[in-house]
């Protein structure tokens, strides 16, 4: 979820940054996930939100 105006339009730009973070930290092949970008008000000015599940072996 990205904090964003209704004008705003880069929602997927955004979310790759934390795509792009979770692929360099536990590699590409463990790192790349399905996701959803949108474009909303969320509380206390929060910039953006990230909802994750992970599965540690």
């Amino acid at each position: 979820m990205v904090n964003s105006t209704p004008e705003f339009e880069s929602h997927p730009a955004v979310i790759n940054g934390f795509s792009e973070l979770m692929s360099e930290v536990f590699g590409p092949e463990n790192g790349v996930a399905v996701r959803s970008a949108v474009g909303m008000t969320l509380p206390m000015n929060i910039a953006v939100e990230i909802e994750a599940m992970f599965e540690l072996y």
